[in-house]
């Protein structure tokens, strides 16, 4: 159920596939106190419909940091396996438009007839499949075929016009800008697979709307999924909260922390005698 709609609300949202690094720290924190200057509530949710690389240890290890770092949150969290059959319920509707489509493409044969790539760098997927006839969709669907499920972008922003969002910064009390979306330039994403009904795009706009979340900071480098966001909450009719895109940290040679670069853990750091407070001060304001 959505919180208390009256005031504003914020969540952090880390996925358990991994320890949180400083950059984790600086989101967090970076929210938490956003919370407090506009007199609203943090909330904390687990990501973890990947259930093959999410492991309870790292949920363990995310409640440790934070609490480590001094911030608290209203129980229950969400935690997102527990939903699928929500996001289902929300995938049937974008079906029922006749805006999703099964894809057989492999990887490798997206990246071989791929034309430009999409805003992460990924090879942009052609529309291959976009056209099976539909009883060739049929039969590789009973035959078991590996599938995923692809919006359809042009039939979705034709249904639903201009796309804007409202952001601020970079202070998330600031003046509200209207920015355009451009979701084409994502071509036609992903947001089912077979065994697995949603993806992260579907997932956290269901997630948003039914905790009431009125304002959402995230790294810029989520700034373009936004694009995606805003539209599929316009095809579901859900809210679109206002948004805040912060600075990144990044390491010594100027990259984005990461886990999978095997980026110095808040854990590693904490077993050095780091305190919160070092952690504070090496992130900055």
């Amino acid at each position: 159920m959505p919180q208390n709609s009256s005031k504003p609300i914020l969540r952090f949202a880390p996925s358990p596939n991994g320890r949180l690094h400083l950059g984790h720290a600086y989101s967090a924190v970076l929210t938490w106190r956003a919370a407090a200057q506009l007199g609203g509530t943090a909330l904390l949710r687990i990501e973890d419909i990947d259930t093959e690389r999410c492991k309870p240890e790292f949920v363990d290890g995310i409640y440790e940091d934070l609490h480590w770092l001094g911030l608290n949150w209203p129980e229950p969290v969400m935690v997102q396996s527990d939903r699928f059959d929500i996001y289902a319920r929300a995938g049937n509707r974008l079906r029922h438009l006749n805006l999703l489509y099964p894809c057989f493409c492999s990887r490798a044969e997206i990246a071989a007839a791929a034309d430009g790539t999409d805003p992460d760098g990924a090879p942009l997927y052609p529309g291959t499949c976009k056209h099976l006839h539909r009883g060739e969709q049929i039969e590789r669907l009973q035959r078991g075929d590996p599938v995923q499920f692809r919006l359809d972008i042009e039939a979705a922003k034709a249904r639903v016009g201009m796309l804007t969002f409202t952001v601020v910064g970079p202070v998330v009390t600031d003046r509200p800008q209207i920015r355009y979306a451009r979701p084409e330039r994502w071509g036609d994403v992903v947001l089912q697979r077979k065994g697995t009904p949603t993806s992260y795009h579907l997932s956290v706009v269901v997630d948003d709307a039914a905790q009431g979340i009125t304002h959402v900071t995230r790294g810029r480098d989520m700034e373009a999924a936004t694009d995606i966001h805003v539209l599929l909450q316009m095809l579901l009719s859900l809210p679109s909260p206002i948004y805040h895109f912060h600075r990144l940290i990044l390491d010594d040679e100027g990259r984005k922390l990461a886990k999978s670069k095997g980026s110095e853990s808040l854990a590693d750091l904490r077993a050095k005698g780091w305190t919160p407070d070092d952690v504070r001060r090496a992130v900055g304001p």
